[in-house]
Parts: C-alpha cells; structure tokens; sequence
C-alpha cells in the first residue's frame, strides 16, 4: 500500500511515492536522497514536510524525477512528499499550506525574444 503524490518546478517532474508502514529508507532515482542531492539546501527541502509533520521515519519514501536542474528537481520531490502527505492525512493540510509547501511555483525560463540577445537584454544602442 502506498500514496502517490507528483510534484514540479520549472521543467523538473517528480514521482514520489510513501510506503506506509516503512523504516525511513528515502530512494532518489535508485539511490539514496543523500548521495542524489550533494546540496545542504537541497537536502533540508526534501525532508521539509516529514519534519513540519512529523512523520520521518513512518514511511519508505521512493522517488522517480526527471528533467530540470538540481535544485528543480529537490523542489518538485518537496511538493510530491507534501501531495503525498496529504493522501496520507488531510488534516496535513493547514501546515503544509502555512509553511508554503502544496503552492505550485509558476515561474518559468522567459524565452529568447527575436532582435534581443537573450529574453530582454537588447544590443547596445549606438546614436551614430
């Protein structure tokens, strides 16, 4: 038995998955969270909803992101664990919302624009 929540940020997408009745073990990618994420920051927002719900080592905790960066990729794992929790216990919900974890976070790469060097930098004007 397990609840499954799906969490993204900018082009990452994550799987996660919560194993009741688990040890705590934590599965990025076929490997452990600590040796997937090399971050501190990173690390600290993954178990972020454990923590604010006290729920660490209740669950085995598995894990399938793709795309995007590092950081991307801890963030979406975050808002999957945080979906997931609240499968688990919708009572979850105003302290997960409170600490900002079930907010999709919208923002995106802006495009290149055509005549500009990157998406608003514009090439140097010259008067003469």
């Amino acid at each position: 038995m397990y609840y499954e929540g799906l969490g993204r940020r900018k082009t990452a997408s994550a799987r996660v998955r919560l194993h009741a009745g688990g040890s705590g073990q934590f599965i990025v990618n076929g490997r452990p969270y600590q040796e997937y994420f090399h971050r501190e920051i990173d690390v600290q927002n993954l178990v972020m909803p454990l923590k604010l719900t006290r729920t660490e080592s209740q669950f085995d905790i598995t894990v399938l992101v793709e795309g995007g960066g590092v950081t991307g990729q801890a963030e979406a794992v975050r808002m999957g664990i945080a979906r997931a929790l609240l499968k688990v216990d919708p009572g979850f919900r105003p302290t997960l919302r409170q600490a900002g974890l079930l907010t999709r976070d919208a923002r995106e790469k802006e495009r290149k624009k055509p005549g500009l060097k990157r998406a608003r930098k514009a090439p140097q004007y010259t008067k003469r």
